[in-house]
């Protein structure tokens, strides 16, 4: 089983390099080329044979290997995560100010805790289109981190009741980050961030920005014993997937082709070009079974043999607020992996998934947790319903223990990453029922 403190150390560190999708694929990609994988053009013929590839589609990224012993004949091993998190994007046109403030205009990415974003340094992360010396536009990642946005909550002596009443927050009059003093012109973000490029303003078409928080991620606690950090809903299962993959013993026999899946706009619900509700996945499967020299129908097979585990964020049992959880299904940091089931499908977990992933956690000499919701209280969702439907595949959805899911800032155990990892690894191992 991976070391946990190191684990939990080096997912800090995949964090920390990953303030947005863009960014937190470059990270991935940057651990996958140095394991060997090529990364092939979506646009181009696919070469034939085994190998490791890896594809990129913006904040999205597919891995596989496929080899002698890992063969498409015996279908996929699929495990997905998503790479977005809840945030505040820079609108379009984002040059406000009142009251002698200089400010910027935001939009609320998903379903963030608002508070939780007030009084805090936060950066700007993203990737700019520039125009380019051939009449066309490339794309360029953009990563600002000094403290340039603060929005500052309201003084309690100008709002008396809020400790008894609750904050309120329009997003529209609220959340407007304050980023300098003084009157502001059209086009003064847009120069800075021309600055910053070392371009001219003009030059810039368009861009996809977000704001960050600066304070890095931490091992906290009197023993160390939980990881305080931004983005873990669901960076910790893009790095558990990862490692998942790096770690897969070699194949004994003929098995699955192991892919991984990391798809951007979960948070938002899957449906752009590039979530998990497009057709990027089953097109990559297809390409795959093309690639190995099997013909389409090949490729309905494979997918009649396979299944994938959708990883996201599980609710540990908050110590402040049990009641909001089931009684029977109490989750603990720090006490494994989570299995999470909804009858109405909002998570995809059906039998034959519970029990794969059963079996891969007795295979990795893990704990295991089971969840499912107050039955008076809304489920959550992931890319695990999406997913089942767009490749018809039995799925199963898990995750990692946390609190405080979709703050600007987050906590999880600083054992359960290498316990989440050694699941996943079996996950790629164990047969199906």
């Amino acid at each position: 089983m991976p070391d946990r403190s190191e684990e939990a150390r080096d997912l800090i560190e995949f964090i920390d390099e990953s303030p947005s999708p863009f960014h937190a694929v470059q990270a991935a990609a940057r651990r996958l080329h140095d394991l060997g994988f090529e990364r092939l053009d979506e646009a181009a013929n696919w070469p034939p044979g085994p190998g490791r590839h890896v594809v990129i589609r913006g904040g999205s990224l597919v891995a596989w290997i496929c080899d002698d012993s890992r063969r498409v004949e015996e279908g996929f091993r699929i495990i997905g995560a998503h790479t977005d998190s809840p945030n505040l994007r820079i609108k379009p046109n984002p040059d406000t100010g009142a009251a002698g403030f200089r400010q910027l205009g935001v939009e609320v990415y998903g379903g963030a805790l608002l508070n939780s974003w007030l009084d805090r340094d936060l950066g700007l992360s993203g990737r700019v289109a520039l125009r380019d010396g051939s009449g066309g536009a490339h794309l360029q990642l953009v990563r600002v981190d000094r403290p340039l946005l603060r929005i500052p909550q309201l003084a309690i002596h100008l709002d008396r009741g809020v400790n008894e009443t609750g904050l309120k927050l329009n997003p529209q009059q609220h959340l407007v980050p304050v980023w300098g003093v003084g009157s502001t012109g059209e086009g003064t973000f847009q120069r800075f961030l021309a600055d910053e490029l070392g371009v001219g303003p003009d030059d810039i078409l368009g861009w996809e920005l977000m704001a960050h928080d600066l304070c890095p991620s931490a091992l906290v606690g009197v023993d160390e014993e939980l990881v305080s950090a931004p983005r873990i809903d669901n960076l910790a299962s893009c790095y558990a997937a990862l490692r998942a993959l790096e770690d897969l013993p070699p194949a004994t026999g003929a098995g699955p082709v192991p892919v991984i899946c990391l798809f951007d706009h979960e948070e938002i619900g899957s449906q752009s070009a590039r979530g998990a509700d497009s057709t990027m996945l089953p097109t990559v499967l297809e390409r795959i079974c093309l690639a190995a020299a099997r013909e389409r129908e090949a490729f309905h097979r494979s997918l009649a043999r396979s299944m994938c585990a959708s990883v996201d964020g599980a609710h540990a049992t908050h110590p402040n607020y049990p009641d909001r959880h089931e009684p029977q299904h109490q989750i603990r940091v720090n006490g494994g992996p989570v299995l999470k089931v909804n009858s109405n499908v909002r998570y995809a977990t059906d039998a034959a998934g519970a029990a794969t992933f059963a079996l891969a956690c007795e295979w990795a000499g893990v704990p295991l947790q089971r969840f499912v919701t107050r039955t008076d209280l809304p489920c959550g969702s992931t890319i695990g319903p999406v997913t089942a439907a767009r490749l018809g595949v039995p799925t199963v959805d898990v995750g990692l223990p946390q609190l405080a899911m979709h703050s600007a800032r987050e906590l999880c155990g600083a054992a359960d990453p290498a316990l989440l990892i050694a699941a996943l690894t079996g996950f790629l191992e164990v047969p199906g029922p």
